[in-house]
C-alpha cells in the first residue's frame, strides 16, 4: 500500500509512457517543441540511452498495467524501427501491458517515413498520428513542410493500409485562410475515413520563427473574431461527419479518442523519458534533460536523464488536474480531484464565478461533474482563471 493514502498503490492503477525522440530534418515556424536538426546521429548509442533511461524510471513505477505508449518528438517517424522495437519489447518487460495497450508513434508524411510505416507496425506500433497539417501546397510552403499534397495523401494511404487506427494533424486560422476555405479543407479531411482529427488553430508561440514575423510586422495573424468563426464550423462540421470534439482541438469516433492523451488530460500517471520528457509519478513532477547532448551525458553519468523530481503541492496537483480536464467536453469529477490533491470541493473552484458563467451557458455544473460548454471553449483561456480557486 502507498505511504500516502491520497496516492494509489503501485499496482492499482495503470501508466502511460512517453518516449521523445528529438530529431527533425527541419524546424518548422511555428514548432516550439523540443526538437533539433543534427547532422548525424548515432543509433545504437541513443537506443542504448533510451533503454537506460526506461529501466530507470520503470523501477520507480514497477508494478503497474501499462495501457499505452507515445512515441513523440521531434519526428520520431525518422527512429530506426528497430530501435522503436526495442523500446516496446523493454517496456513489455518491465511492465505488464494491458491487453488493448495503444501505441503510437507521431510521423511526417513524407515518402521516406512511409517507407518505414509497415517496419513499425511489425514492431509493435498500432496506431500513428501523422503530420498532414494541410491540404494545399501553399500552406504547406507557408508553415515550412517538407511534403507537398500529393506525399502527405499518399502517406495517409500508407497508414490507412498498415495501421489498426490513424490520426492526422491540420492546422487552420491561417493568415488569409477564408471561411470557405477551411470549410473546403475540413471536408476534404473528413472524407479520408480516419477515426481521429487533431485540428488547431494556428498560435503563434514566443521563440518561434512565425513569432520574430510578427513582431517585425511581417505576419499578420488571423483575426480572433474569424479564428473563433472558423472553430464553430469545425465542431459543426465535424460533429455532423460523427467525429464530435471530445478535447477542445482533438475529434473522434466515440471509443477512437486517444487513449494515451486522456491520460494526460483525466490526470493520471505517466513515464517520460527522453530529451525533455516530463512525467508525473505518484504527486512527483518528473523533467529530463531538455539538450539531447545534455540529455546523454546525463544517462552516461547517472543512468538516468532527469533533471528534476519535484513534489506537486496538493494545489498544484489540484490547478493542474483541472486545467487539463476541463479542456475535455465530459470536463472533471470535483470530487476525484479533491481525494487526489486532499482539499475541499469546494477550495477547487470559484462557487459564485461557476454560477455566473453557468447562467450565460458558458460552464455546466451537475453534482460534483463541472464542465465547460461549447460556447465557452471558445474563450477558455479567459475562463479558466476566473473558476480555478487554487
Amino acid at each position: 500500500m502507498s505511504a500516502n493514502p491520497l496516492i494509489p498503490a503501485p499496482s492499482a492503477t495503470p501508466i502511460a509512457l512517453y518516449v521523445h525522440w528529438p530529431f527533425c530534418v527541419s524546424k518548422c515556424p511555428y514548432c516550439d517543441f523540443n526538437s533539433h536538426v543534427r547532422a548525424e546521429i548515432d543509433s545504437d548509442a541513443w537506443r542504448d540511452a533510451l533503454l537506460n533511461d526506461l529501466a530507470y524510471e520503470a523501477g520507480l513505477n514497477s508494478g503497474r498495467p501499462l495501457s499505452s505508449i507515445f512515441f513523440g518528438g521531434g519526428t520520431p517517424s525518422l527512429m530506426p524501427p528497430r530501435i522503436v522495437e526495442a523500446l516496446i519489447d523493454a517496456a513489455a518487460r518491465h511492465w505488464t501491458p494491458t491487453p488493448d495497450i495503444e501505441i503510437t508513434l507521431e510521423a511526417n508524411p513524407s515518402s521516406v517515413e512511409a517507407a518505414r510505416f509497415a517496419d513499425l507496425a511489425a514492431a509493435g506500433v498500432n496506431r500513428v498520428s501523422l503530420g498532414l497539417q494541410a491540404l494545399e501546397d501553399e500552406a504547406l510552403h507557408f508553415l515550412g513542410r517538407a511534403h507537398d499534397v500529393r506525399e502527405g495523401l499518399a502517406a495517409l494511404d500508407v497508414a490507412q493500409s498498415v495501421f489498426g487506427r490513424v490520426n492526422f494533424d491540420l492546422i487552420y486560422a491561417r493568415p488569409g485562410q477564408s471561411e470557405a476555405d477551411w470549410e473546403t479543407e475540413l471536408a476534404q479531411g473528413l472524407s479520408f475515413g480516419t477515426d481521429h482529427l487533431s485540428l488547431y488553430q494556428l498560435t503563434i508561440e514566443p521563440g518561434t520563427r512565425f513569432a520574430t514575423l510578427v513582431a517585425q510586422g511581417r505576419l499578420m495573424p488571423a483575426d480572433p473574431d474569424h479564428a473563433a468563426t472558423l472553430y464553430e464550423r469545425t465542431q459543426a462540421m465535424t460533429a455532423a461527419a460523427g467525429i464530435p470534439a471530445y478535447e477542445i482541438s482533438n475529434h473522434a469516433r466515440p471509443g477512437q479518442e486517444s487513449r494515451h492523451n486522456l491520460t494526460y488530460w483525466r490526470y493520471g500517471d505517466y513515464a517520460g523519458v527522453g530529451p525533455g520528457a516530463h512525467g508525473r509519478r505518484g504527486g512527483l513532477a518528473t523533467l529530463r534533460h531538455k539538450k539531447p547532448e545534455n540529455w546523454m551525458n546525463a544517462v552516461a553519468r547517472n543512468g538516468h536523464g532527469l533533471q528534476s523530481e519535484e513534489p506537486l503541492a496538493p494545489e498544484d496537483r489540484a490547478r493542474e488536474a483541472l486545467l487539463m480536464g476541463l479542456r475535455l467536453g465530459e470536463g472533471v469529477d470535483l470530487a476525484r480531484i479533491a481525494r487526489l490533491s486532499g482539499l475541499a470541493v469546494e477550495a477547487l473552484v470559484d462557487g459564485k464565478a461557476v454560477a455566473r458563467l453557468a447562467g450565460h451557458g458558458l460552464v455546466r455544473q451537475w453534482g460534483q461533474q463541472l464542465s465547460i460548454g461549447p460556447a465557452g471553449m471558445l474563450l477558455l483561456d479567459a475562463i479558466l482563471p476566473e473558476i480555478v480557486a487554487v
